[in-house]
Formats: C-alpha cells, sequence, structure tokens
C-alpha cells in the first residue's frame, strides 16, 4: 500500500504558502492514490529537538552506553528515520527564513544522519534510498539569476548535501516572491509572484499524473 511522509515547517500558519502548496501536492498524492496512507508531522507546531550535548551524541555512543539524554534522542531518531522508511514518497514544505532553512528542519536532517539506520557506517551507503522526495520551497524575495540576491537562497542548495548520507535526493518546486502581496514596496513584483507561484502549483499538480493523461 502507497504511503505518503507529509511534512511542514512553516511557522506562519494560514498564511503560509509552503503550506498552501505542501496541501495541494497532498490532495493530488491521495488523489492518485486512493488506496493509500498518510503521516502528517508539522515541524512548526512540533518542532524536533535541536541535537544537543546531553543527548545529541547517542549517534556515536553504543546503545548499552546510553544515558537517559542519549536514550530520548535515539528513540526519537529512530522515530524519524522510521517515518521515512515507511513512506513511498516524502513531501517537505521548505520555506526560506533568513537565507537559510528553518532549523526545525536542520534538525529533522540530523536527526535522519544516524548510522545503521539511515546509512551504512561501514560503507557509507544510503539506506533511505529509493523514495520520491519533493520538496515544496517559498520564498519572500526573488534569488535568481541576475538578481540582487542571487545565490543568496541557502536553503534548497544546501539540502541535498545535508541529506547526501541518506541517500534521499529531493526533487524542488519553487514559489518567489511570495512576501509582494503584504509588502508595499514589493507591490509592483506582485505579476511576477502569481506567475511563480502558478507555475509551481502547476508543477505540483503534474507531479502523479500518468503519463497517458498528461500526454
Amino acid at each position: 500500500m502507497a504511503h505518503l511522509l507529509h511534512i511542514d515547517s512553516s511557522i506562519t500558519g494560514e498564511r503560509s504558502v509552503s503550506r498552501r502548496l505542501t496541501a495541494r501536492a497532498a490532495a493530488a498524492w491521495r488523489a492518485a492514490h486512493p488506496g493509500g496512507t498518510v503521516t502528517y508531522r508539522d515541524l512548526g507546531q512540533s518542532p524536533v529537538p535541536h541535537l544537543d550535548a546531553a543527548g545529541g551524541l547517542a549517534r556515536m555512543v553504543p546503545p548499552e552506553q546510553h544515558t537517559p539524554e542519549q536514550r530520548a534522542s535515539w528513540q526519537l531518531t529512530e522515530e524519524l528515520v522510521g517515518e521515512v522508511t515507511r513512506a513511498d514518497t516524502i513531501l517537505l514544505g521548505l520555506p526560506l527564513y533568513n537565507y537559510g532553512a528553518p532549523s526545525v528542519v536542520k534538525s529533522w536532517v540530523d536527526h535522519l544522519i544516524a548510522p545503521g539506520i539511515a546509512y551504512d557506517p561501514a560503507t557509507g551507503a544510503g539506506l533511505l534510498g529509493g523514495r520520491e522526495f519533493v520538496v515544496l520551497v517559498s520564498r519572500g524575495g526573488g534569488y535568481g539569476a541576475g538578481t540582487p540576491k542571487e545565490g543568496w537562497d541557502h536553503a534548497a542548495p544546501w539540502l541535498p548535501h545535508g541529506i547526501s548520507m541518506t541517500g534521499l535526493e529531493p526533487r524542488f518546486i519553487s514559489a518567489e516572491l511570495t512576501l509582494a502581496p503584504v509588502n508595499p514596496a514589493m507591490a509592483e513584483l506582485i505579476p511576477l509572484h502569481e506567475q511563480s507561484l502558478a507555475s509551481a502549483e502547476r508543477a505540483v499538480d503534474e507531479l502523479w499524473v500518468p503519463a497517458a493523461a498528461a500526454a
């Protein structure tokens, strides 16, 4: 049975463009997989704890030597990796915050870099590959070639490297200039934002359309 892991990370609730895109993608996935099941995790509402000095070294210590804090950290890691393992498709909402990924996404990735369950420590081979990993990106400004802030997006370029040890390979669908409708200084960019959002929505709608239907 097909299984979807749907993850949101935005803190802006109903105003979030990344949440809007992941919800649209999840609906499209359900339509294409009527018998499928879904696991939902909201990193914005319920953040995954960052690795800290008390428990974060759990992945470097044999389980029988774990302190209570390390045991709790490792159990959460096993839970998060288990969610990925059970999924055929992963949807991740990735807004751009201060030119980088939300810290809760970094924490989620840090927990996934887990020897023995996400990658083979002897060979370095990733153990989570072969899954569809769709990342829905929202950017408040414009970061494309030739723009004043070209190269300032450090979220989407980071993720493939951050997650690479697991074997997961993200595919990105992006909407830009999402602050244009709410920032008077960006009002003249609203048409470009609308074009970018419409393009992202079309890409989402085409994710699971059978080739025959799309032709």
